[in-house]
């Protein structure tokens, strides 16, 4: 309620009255907020129906004021437009109601007063709502400010009943008119100087959630809401009251006074409420938007499942996607059996596999992990990290799920790092993004750059935390290259690892910087880089990383120039640092077996088949093993790469690493010729329990004479499962690494990891008439990092074109698959 004094001062109907009385509200320091909101709105109201009753012999009947849009709800912001609606029967005579109608406008025009007015039957009132969505909207906050109370409420009952007669047309209508709307005007939770109404996650977008609420179809989370949208208001009162003008950008220089009038530290301060409100909005509309698509498609195939079912409901399909994660209704939801307060992986396993399959995280789901999952022990288990790159590898499916997460508080959790980035602003026409989003979309775009480096993991790591140190003072370079020690030895690398990515986080701006500003030609240039970095690897690493960081940044930060200056820079450097690389492919050997291994392989020559060894090993360096050993000896033949890897993808076991090599048999052993190759793998269950040894090597016996048709096998469970967007990943590549090996050839091949992409490779190989004499898997996240060591009919290496002829074959067949 407003006070008496001003309540009575407005009771004088003249512009004069109201507008001193506006002013010593607008005034007082006492009263911001929701209660001046509403006092203004009331004040407005007095005034209003004061002009109406003014003269009220002539006052025709069947007539009334009503407020709509922003008015309607109460909002109305110090320089807000005023949104009325005469409402009118049509029993009137049109000269009555339009001397009303002057007696109303006028005022409020000689007050310098933005009005949208209009003059309309109920009739046309519905009949124009039906054909603007706009003024639907508007419509559907109607109140009553003064004249025939009946003829408000009628309205009202009407226009909602038609606006839930017609969601299914006009939510959909609705969602794209929000979209367009954020096409337009960007995000509100990332923008330097946001339109606080028209951004996403602003004022139009509560007001939107609002009216799907109003339809009865579906409805918004509500925590956090209602004060993303009270502080929303009370920038936009504060911005109103420092520029006395009617905007809803939030400018650069209007910032500092805007954030000392809320009370605010500075513009930081208010950028930061501003976002975080923001993103509260958002993620509720994404959530909302996702209710209202599953709700329509069911209604759309309700009738139809109904009669085929003889009247009974269809249960919803669930479709796995990872242990204790499932698909249903196009989202990544947990399993029925799923146990987060047992289980501590299922966050990082949840996201993951959500984002590769480009799916959202289910509401439901994260709120469940946030309020019951276990915290991961330090250092992480080896499964987390792997998890944690499969998320950050995903691509731009990455950002929904993390911004998921975020919402629910589970990434500080996580990495409690994160808080003094999370909203951060950046003060520079050259970023897009916040700091936090700026790191995602980093990692986003290094995600299409992990064919280029042998580590993609280490890649995405760095993309995640190379601008980490900026929520402290100093070089945000030299802060963050502690911070990502820390935070990388948390997440479970070890110690070498540790130190490329704390490595990669000082040196992220090097190559760039010195591209740019130093001259290439001096020696000293190309050495102090080379100093820097210290290895080939690191070197391949910083220079995708400079290129991801760059892009993240925005349109301005990349350019062909200089992407050429830091191509030229780093093949310098590369050329400096190659003579001190080891020949890393010169040994094919490697450690002598185990006493295990030669048994095997000496069972394996006596039996003539293959021979199965599956072992789980205490953890040594890390706190749990990723998967378990998988020892296969198999006297030496053609195809039993392909063989034994379609084995494992038909039993659901991932590969994590493998080696394949020759082993030669021990002295003494009676016909002994030739030798065994023996599989060394670590795998793990796709999903429950492993597979007993008897019943691989069982099937791998069929493997390899033919009677098994591993490829069919495949080809029909991959039908039986229904084709999901899933994410984009980078096109395979295969190369033939220069000096790899003076004994073989070394074809590298670098691909998004999937079942059967090791018997796939392996075929290809057995294609292209090579012979495999030993093979180093490695899986980084999703992404395989796959080195094969192959020789001709002659036992050498291969000639000039040949090996790079073998090499394009594979691209092409894993390029067709893919």
């Amino acid at each position: 309620m407003t006070s008496v004094g001003v309540r009575t001062e407005a009771e004088d109907t003249g512009p004069s009255g109201y507008a001193a009385a506006r002013l010593r509200l607008l005034q007082e320091g006492s009263r911001s907020g929701p209660p001046r909101r509403s006092a203004l709105s009331e004040l407005t109201d007095d005034w209003l129906a004061g002009l109406f009753r003014a003269g009220a012999e002539r006052l025709p009947r069947g007539v009334a004021l009503v407020a709509v849009g922003g008015y309607g709800r109460g909002e109305l912001s110090p320089r807000s437009d005023l949104d009325l609606l005469l409402l009118h029967d049509g029993s009137a005579d049109a000269a009555e109601v339009a001397a009303l109608a002057d007696r109303l406008w006028y005022p409020v025009w000689d007050l310098g007063l933005a009005l949208d007015h209009s003059v309309r039957t109920p009739a046309e009132a519905r009949k124009t709502a039906g054909e603007d969505l706009k003024a639907h909207l508007g419509l559907l906050d109607a109140r009553h400010v003064a004249g025939d109370l009946g003829m408000t409420a009628g309205l009202r009952t009407a226009v909602l009943a038609d606006w839930r007669n017609q969601a299914p047309k006009r939510l959909p209508e609705l969602r794209e008119l929000c979209e367009e709307r954020a096409v337009r005007h960007g995000e509100l939770g990332h923008l330097l100087e946001p339109d606080l109404k028209e951004a996403r996650g602003g004022l139009r977008d509560v007001t939107a959630l609002r009216a799907v609420a109003a339809s009865w179809l579906a409805d918004a989370p509500r925590e956090g809401l209602a004060d993303a949208r009270r502080r929303l208001l009370d920038v936009r009162d504060a911005l109103h009251l420092t520029t006395g003008r009617a905007t809803d950008r939030l400018a650069l220089q209007e910032q500092d006074q805007v954030a000392a009038a809320l009370g605010l530290l500075d513009a930081d301060t208010l950028l930061r409420q501003v976002y975080e409100s923001a993103r509260v909005v958002s993620y509720a509309g994404d959530v909302t938007w996702r209710e209202v698509g599953r709700v329509l498609r069911a209604r759309s195939v309700r009738p139809r499942l109904r009669a085929m079912l003889g009247g009974r409901g269809a249960a919803a399909e669930r479709t796995p996607l990872a242990e204790g994660v499932v698909e249903q209704d196009g989202e990544a939801v947990l399993a029925r059996a799923a146990r987060p307060e047992r289980d501590p992986v299922l966050p990082l396993r949840a996201a993951a596999a959500a984002a590769q399959a480009g799916l959202p995280l289910s509401l439901h789901a994260v709120r469940r992990l946030a309020a019951v999952g276990r915290p991961l022990p330090t250092p992480w288990p080896a499964e987390a990290r792997e998890q944690l790159v499969t998320l950050l590898g995903a691509g731009p499916p990455t950002v929904e799920v993390w911004e998921a997460l975020e919402a629910e508080g589970l990434i500080t959790r996580l990495l409690p790092d994160w808080e003094r980035v999370r909203c951060r602003p950046q003060r520079n026409a050259v970023h897009t993004w916040t700091v936090d989003r700026h790191l995602v979309e980093t990692a986003v775009r290094a995600a299409a750059l992990t064919r280029r480096v042998g580590r993609p993991d280490l890649l995405l790591v760095a993309a995640l935390l190379h601008d980490i140190g900026k929520g402290w003072p100093g070089d945000h370079s030299v802060a963050g290259e502690i911070i990502a020690r820390d935070v990388a030895a948390r997440v479970g690398f070890d110690a070498g690892d540790v130190a490329v990515v704390a490595c990669l986080v000082r040196h992220h701006l090097l190559l760039v910087e010195t591209a740019t500003r130093r001259d290439l030609d001096d020696p000293a240039t190309v050495r102090g880089v080379a100093e820097a970095v210290g290895s080939v690897g690191t070197l391949e690493l910083l220079h995708a990383l400079t290129e991801a960081d760059a892009l993240a940044t925005g349109p301005a930060a990349w350019s062909a120039w200089r992407g050429a200056l830091v191509g030229d820079l780093v093949k310098r450097v590369a050329a400096s640092l190659s003579g001190d690389e080891p020949d890393s492919g010169s040994s094919q050997e490697g450690a002598a077996p185990t006493a295990e291994q030669e048994r095997l392989a000496v069972e394996a020559f006596r039996t003539g088949g293959p021979v199965v060894a599956l072992r789980a090993e205490e953890p040594v360096d890390e706190p749990e093993p990723l998967g378990v050993e998988l020892l296969v000896a198999v006297p030496e033949r053609a195809g039993v790469l392909p063989a034994v890897a379609g084995v494992l993808a038909l039993h659901r076991l991932t590969v994590r690493t493998a080696e394949l090599r020759e082993v030669s048999l021990p002295p003494g052993i009676e016909g002994a010729a030739g030798s065994v190759l023996l599989l060394d793998w670590r795998v793990a269950a796709e999903y429950g329990s492993l597979p007993q040894a008897a019943r691989l090597r069982a099937d791998l016996v069929r493997a390899l004479d033919g009677s098994l048709d591993i490829a069919g096998r495949l080809a029909e469970r991959d039908a039986a499962y229904p084709r999901r967007r899933g994410t984009v990943a980078p096109p395979p590549r295969v190369t033939v690494a220069s000096a790899g090996s003076r004994l073989a050839t070394v074809i590298e091949v670098r691909a998004q990891d999937a079942p059967g992409l090791l018997h796939r490779i392996g075929r290809a190989l057995e294609g292209a008439g090579v012979v495999v004499r030993s093979a180093h898997v490695s899986t980084w996240g999703a992404n395989a990092v796959d080195a094969f060591y192959v020789t001709g009919g002659d036992g050498g290496p291969l000639v000039g074109e040949r090996a790079v002829g073998v090499a394009r074959e594979v691209e092409e067949v894993l390029g067709v698959g893919g």
